[in-house]
């Protein structure tokens, strides 16, 4: 299936090249500085023109009858397509790092060799800029960006993915009993919404397919 003309298009290849005097690498002298914490490479463009240039992160809590369980979730922003995730009874940086490495299994898996050029964006939260989540990103070649503190918008394509994921999985099935219970429905879930939902954002097709029909026209001449 062809995709409708894309917006996206428009935006240039480089749009989250490194536009603040900061730039997009960090050691761990600069992550212990405070005044140091990684700039907002994304300014709320969350269209680009390709998968793996940007993946944005967050995560949501889930009460059950043995506690909160909270879920990471790491989002490709091109077709909204859900990439890693995870869930877990605490809130620690290991929950995100978690999510984190799963989309990074998922894109290695199916060929990638590389993820030159990739941005990951979050808010301010603290596992997000963490020493040891910013060494993660830093060891796997991929370029940090951070929203401004307190700034819903600055992450609002994570908080729409995941809103849809309370309203359409969570919500209308409390009350939610265990953790298991809540990491077997959110696996069965996700890929429903990967490989079957269909998105408005993507011309009402899947992420899945919206990302195959990305590399079917580009796909490298022989």
């Amino acid at each position: 299936m062809k995709r409708s003309t894309n917006p996206r298009a428009t935006m240039a290849r480089s749009e989250y090249s490194c536009i603040a005097p900061r730039p997009c690498s960090s050691s761990s002298a600069a992550i212990r500085n405070r005044s140091a914490r990684p700039a907002d490479l994304v300014q709320r463009r969350f269209n680009p023109t390709r998968p793996n240039a940007l993946w944005v992160a967050d995560f949501t809590y889930v009460a059950t009858w043995v506690g909160v369980v909270y879920v990471a979730f790491v989002i490709d922003a091109y077709a909204r397509r859900i990439l890693g995730w995870r869930a877990a009874m605490s809130m620690r940086t290991q929950l995100v790092l978690d999510a984190l490495d799963h989309a990074v299994w998922v894109r290695r898996r199916e060929g990638a060799t590389g993820l030159a050029g990739l941005v990951h964006h979050t808010d301010a939260g603290s596992q997000y800029t963490s020493i040891a989540f910013t060494e993660r990103l830093a060891a796997i070649g991929v370029s940090p960006s951070i929203g401004t503190v307190g700034d819903a918008y600055d992450n609002a394509l994570a908080e729409t993915v995941i809103g849809l994921y309370k309203t359409e999985l969570i919500n209308p099935n409390r009350p939610w009993k265990t953790a298991e219970e809540v990491e077997i429905a959110t696996l069965h879930y996700l890929d429903w919404f990967n490989n079957t939902r269909l998105y408005e954002d993507n011309g009402d097709i899947p992420p899945v397919e919206l990302e195959q029909e990305h590399y079917r026209q580009h796909r490298p001449s022989a």
